[in-house]
């Protein structure tokens, strides 16, 4: 009985390890991806191409050009106005500034967004349009959003560099000079709202500072002592609601 149970075992171990051995001789199937470059048959296929090279081009510069041609430098520049105003060095980090000012420039620019989503985006993506006129489509929204809120002054100086004949409508002012006008325009409007941030808490310092002069404590930084007072009075007066208010009512 023995032997019988012996040989049994000795036949399962058998017919496993022929079985064994023929599932690892198969072959794995493994993906394989190939990249390479041929030679256009059409015209068509050029075409293509460089549309596929514009896209890819396109995609790596977007994040820098929605920053410049949206609301975002403004905000930014503002908060940075607001915390180096009160002092308070790193706090709030740059990642809280600049998510904040993130979701702030999309509610600033929601309606405009929204825009280029229905006249642009959709139409192409449905094929009802072609592909320049999507983009002229979708820049006219962005072109009436940046001239709301650039100075006439500033587009003058920029249509006279590009040596550009004097434009008789908003439509006669070529994109790439309206763009760096609305960005010095933008920076203007940050400094003035900066300034005027950075008043109050100035008032503070220099009353300490003359304080601490009377009472001789000349070694004592000004700072140490006014600190805590501006960042109680950006608390009691609700500094980030009003500072909010101010940079979207500085939009309309």
């Amino acid at each position: 009985m023995l032997r019988r149970k012996g040989c049994l075992l000795v036949i399962i171990l058998i017919i496993l390890l022929f079985l064994s051995n023929s599932c690892f001789a198969q072959p794995i199937p493994l993906p394989r991806l190939n990249i390479g470059i041929e030679r256009a048959s059409k015209p068509q296929d050029v075409a293509v191409t460089l549309q596929i090279l514009f896209l890819l081009t396109l995609l790596t510069l977007a994040p820098a050009i929605l920053i410049m041609v949206t609301s975002f430098v403004r905000i930014v520049v503002i908060f940075s106005f607001v915390r180096q105003a009160i002092g308070t060095q790193q706090m709030p980090p740059n990642q809280v500034l600049i998510g904040l000012s993130l979701f702030l420039t999309f509610f600033v620019m929601m309606p405009t967004l929204k825009k280029i989503n229905s006249q642009a985006l959709q139409p192409y993506l449905g094929g009802k349009i072609s592909q320049s006129i999507a983009y002229e489509q979708g820049v006219e929204p962005l072109r009436v959003f940046m001239f709301k809120q650039t100075r006439k002054r500033d587009i003058a100086l920029f249509v006279h560099l590009a040596k550009v004949k004097r434009p008789r409508s908003p439509k006669d002012v070529p994109t790439y000079a309206l763009i760096p006008a609305f960005m010095i325009s933008e920076l203007k409007t940050a400094f003035q709202i900066g300034f005027v941030i950075f008043v109050p808490f100035l008032i503070i310092d220099m009353v300490v500072a003359s304080i601490l002069m009377s009472m001789g404590m000349m070694m004592l930084p000004p700072i140490m002592i006014s600190l805590p007072f501006k960042i109680l009075l950006f608390v009691m007066v609700d500094g980030w609601h009003l500072v909010t208010y101010s940079v979207m009512t500085s939009f309309h």
